[in-house]
C-alpha cells in the first residue's frame, strides 16, 4: 500500500462522512496518509428525473471510477446499494465494511408511523422498491418522486412539500440525524435493497497489493450477506428500473434471505415474494442462495413483471 492514499468521493455530506470513515480506518490500521478527492457525479447533477429514467444508480460511481482509471485516486468509497451488480472490467470490490442499520426510516414532522398518515397523504421517495412496498402497505397514499442528497430531501420535507418521506436509516444515523427518524420499517413491512447500510471500497483490479491490504478490512458476515443479496439482483437482471427488495440476515451459521419484486409499471400490483435459508460459509454458497431466491421469484411469474422494466 502506498504511503499516501487518495480516496475519490462524492461531495455530499453523507458521502464525505463515508470517505472520512474509511480514511480514519486506513490511518489507524496501516498508518497511511490519506487525502480526499471530492467529485460531483451525474447522479448528483440530474435531480428532475428518477434514477430509473436516467441510467440507474451507476451514475453515482462512474466519475469516481474514471478517477481510479486515470490514477488520480487509489480507491473509491460507495454506499454499496449504489454499486452496480457487475462492476466494469478493470475494477474490483476490495472490501465491504460492517453493516449499519439496513432498515428504511419513516421521517415526518407530524406523524409517528406510516399507519398514522391520513388518506391521500403525500409520501416522497426516489426508490421504485420503496414505491411498490408502500403501495402494498397503504394503497391510499400519494407517492411522489424525491431526489437530491439527504439534506436536500429533509429540507423539502420541512418546507411542507411532503407529509412524510422514506430514507435509509443508516445515512441518518451516520450523520447524527437519528432524532429525525419517527419510526423504522421492520423487514416484515418493507425489505431493504441489496447492500443497504453497507459501505464498499472499490479499486482497480490490477492493484493486487491494495486489494490484499484492503481485504483485511472486510467484515465477513456482512460480505457474505451482501453477496447473497446482490446475487438475487444480478440473477433478476440488476436494473435500477426493477423494484426489487432483498435482505439477508444471519441465524447462527445459516443465512435467511428474503426477496420481494414489484411491477415497475403497476405500483399497486401484488408483490412476488421469496424466502430461502441455508448454511453459508463462503462466497459460492452465498451466491447460490441468492440464485435460489431469484429462481423462486421466477417460478411465481417474475418474467411478466420484468417485461415492464
Amino acid at each position: 500500500m502506498a504511503a499516501s492514499i487518495v480516496i475519490a468521493t462524492r461531495e455530499s455530506r453523507l458521502a464525505l462522512w463515508q470517505a472520512e470513515h474509511v480514511r480514519d480506518l486506513l490511518a489507524q490500521r496501516f498508518g497511511a496518509q490519506v487525502e480526499l478527492l471530492g467529485m460531483t457525479t451525474r447522479g448528483d447533477q440530474i435531480l428532475d428525473r428518477t434514477l430509473s429514467k436516467v441510467g440507474g444508480k451507476g451514475l453515482f460511481v462512474k466519475e469516481l471510477e474514471t478517477a481510479l482509471e486515470e490514477g488520480r485516486a487509489h480507491l473509491a468509497v460507495h454506499s454499496l446499494k449504489d454499486v452496480p451488480m457487475d462492476l466494469p472490467e478493470g475494477f474490483a470490490l476490495a472490501a465491504v465494511l460492517e453493516r449499519e442499520d439496513p432498515r428504511d426510516a419513516f421521517v415526518s414532522p407530524r406523524y409517528e408511523r406510516l399507519a398514522d398518515l391520513p388518506h391521500g397523504a403525500k409520501v416522497g421517495t426516489s426508490s421504485l422498491r420503496r414505491w411498490v412496498q408502500l403501495g402494498a402497505l397503504r394503497p391510499d397514499l400519494v407517492v411522489e418522486p424525491l431526489r437530491g442528497n439527504l439534506d436536500t430531501r429533509l429540507r423539502k420535507l420541512d418546507e411542507g412539500q411532503y407529509d412524510a418521506i422514506v430514507l435509509a436509516a443508516a445515512g441518518l444515523k451516520r450523520l447524527g440525524l437519528a432524532a429525525r427518524i419517527r419510526s423504522h420499517f421492520e423487514s416484515e413491512q418493507m425489505l431493504p435493497c441489496a447492500g443497504q447500510g453497507a459501505l464498499g471500497i472499490e479499486v482497480r483490479a490490477d492493484d493486487a497489493e491494495l486489494l490484499r491490504r484492503l481485504g483485511t478490512l472486510t467484515h465477513r458476515p456482512t460480505w457474505l450477506a451482501v453477496q447473497a443479496e446482490r446475487a438475487v439482483s444480478r440473477a433478476m437482471g440488476g436494473s435500477c428500473s426493477m423494484p426489487l427488495a432483498v435482505h439477508a440476515a444471519w441465524r447462527g451459521d445459516r443465512l435467511w434471505l428474503r426477496a420481494a419484486l414489484g411491477h415497475p409499471a403497476q405500483p399497486l400490483a401484488a408483490l412476488l415474494r421469496a424466502e430461502v435459508e441455508d448454511a453459508v460459509a463462503d462466497d459460492t454458497q452465498a451466491r447460490a442462495l441468492g440464485e435460489r431466491a431469484a429462481q423462486a421469484l421466477h417460478a411465481q411469474g417474475a418474467a411478466g413483471y420484468l417485461a415492464g422494466t
